[in-house]
């Protein structure tokens, strides 16, 4: 008796079978502009920590040389390695894109593993786009199945993000569905990444995105290969749901393949901090717009948010690094109070060390709200309540923050932002930038991808 076609094997299907034509127009254009904005962030994490580790990793680890960029300034190196590398630097200065109802970061594991695999493999920059939506549109649907309870305690970029990172590079190599459905399950085995280093103002989280795009990579590679994989690593009795969450939905797997875009659902991060902070971030900027009130006025803010803000946030009252400053609700939001931004220079030059952003430790709480938290992560709202010296309230609530879907960015902008944070990495000149995000904007007519990312 043949086996029964189950919610992942429609999935893998769908990933194996994907084809440029098959992509509407606004979705190839859309994953064009998170490419763009991918490139910024990895550009922008060159010269930080967990990049220079990675680099030096794989100048001790890896080959001498190879055919894949090495984003932060190291030599070429293999497509492991430049994945490995690349993943971790561009998801440090917390800019890289989000999918709300996922609470998915895709362009940081996609777009790591598929460049690499991309330079490792002569592949037109349609078969790339078509690759990159493919890891879009499994990486999105996987995140909402294993639902609100596992990024209780999992980081779904680190788990669910070495799904997306297989998806896209089985169908940049051309896998078919019976190798694309063993992607998955070495993938899902490799899958892991847990919260507990932000009690730590650890660097787990950019070891998570390395893992996951290079576990990604690996898994692809392998079933080309013929090592197999378990057949229902998603929903089987011992896989992914079953161990990591207590809300699976397995219909969320094969939700309206082929006609839902989820790649075009997927948010751009204005600030530079953990996504969570942004709703109040924006609620409270309109509470500034709408009052004027001096920030030095202000005695208390209360952050009215859903649960997820304060399973990530919570531990995170006292910040000692940059980086812990980011998964900070009290941080961000003095930042905002004092500066009106919350952008990578004012983490670096006031997020630690200026006494007025820091007194907001002391006056600044979230409080779960249920309609809020009713609404995550379909939609993430946000809502301060504002008091002030002289006894008065003021509040503000904003339903979708700046970068979402229903309240976009620009193409402009989001060009802006992606050179805005090459130049903050410093590693790269103006020119060669600009000619790279001119090469992606018109990748769809380039047989070849080799040269979209040459430094000569």
């Amino acid at each position: 008796m043949a086996d029964q076609q189950t919610a992942t094997q429609d999935l893998a299907d769908f990933v194996a079978d994907l084809r440029y034509g098959d992509i509407p127009d606004e979705v190839i254009t859309g994953i064009k502009l998170l490419f763009v904005d991918w490139l910024g962030s990895a550009l922008a994490g060159a010269n930080t920590g967990p990049a220079e580790m990675y680099r030096d990793f794989a100048a001790h680890m890896g080959p001498k040389s190879g055919p894949c960029l090495d984003f932060s300034g190291g030599p070429d190196t293999s497509a492991f390695f430049a994945a490995m590398i690349n993943a971790a630097a561009s998801h440090v200065v917390e800019q890289d894109d989000l999918h709300n109802s996922s609470v998915l970061h895709p362009a940081t594991v996609v777009f790591s593993a598929l460049v690499a695999a991309a330079q490792d493999h002569k592949v037109s920059g349609q078969d790339f786009l078509t690759a990159a939506v493919a890891g879009y549109e499994a990486g999105i649907r996987v995140g909402e199945f294993l639902g609100r309870s596992h990024y209780v305690h999992f980081h779904t970029t680190a788990t669910t993000g070495t799904i997306a990172a297989a998806a896209a590079v089985a169908n940049l190599l051309g896998l078919d569905r019976a190798q694309t459905l063993h992607t998955f399950g070495t993938a899902g085995t490799k899958a892991a990444g847990l919260w507990e280093f932000l009690v730590d103002a650890a660097d787990s989280k950019q070891i998570h995105t390395a893992s996951a795009a290079s576990s990604g990579l690996f898994a692809a590679y392998s079933a080309k290969a013929g090592i197999t994989g378990a057949k229902q690593i998603l929903e089987g009795k011992h896989g992914m749901a079953a161990a990591m969450s207590t809300d699976s939905d397995v219909s969320k797997l094969n939700d309206r393949l082929g006609t839902r875009w989820a790649a075009i659902e997927t948010s751009y991060k204005w600030h530079a901090s953990c996504r969570h902070t942004h709703p109040a971030a924006d609620a409270l900027l309109a509470v500034f717009a709408e009052t004027g009130i001096d920030p030095a006025d202000i005695t208390a803010i209360t952050a009215h948010v859903h649960q997820g803000a304060i399973d990530v946030l919570g531990p995170v009252t006292q910040p000692t690094t940059i980086h812990q400053a980011k998964f900070c609700m009290a941080s961000v939001l003095g930042l905002i109070a004092e500066h009106r931004m919350a952008g990578l220079g004012e983490f670096d030059a006031h997020a630690l060390t200026d006494p007025n952003v820091r007194r907001f430790e002391k006056i600044v709480t979230m409080e779960l709200d249920a309609d809020i938290d009713a609404a995550y992560p379909a939609q993430w709202i946000g809502r301060v309540t504002v008091q002030t010296r002289d006894g008065k309230q003021h509040s503000a609530r904003v339903v979708e923050p700046k970068g979402d879907p229903g309240n976009p960015l620009s193409s402009d902008e989001i060009l802006t932002k992606a050179r805005d944070l090459s130049r903050y990495g410093g590693n790269e000149p103006e020119q060669r930038v600009d000619q790279w995000i001119d090469n992606i904007m018109t990748l769809e007519n380039r047989p070849d991808f080799a040269p979209v990312f040459t430094r000569k």
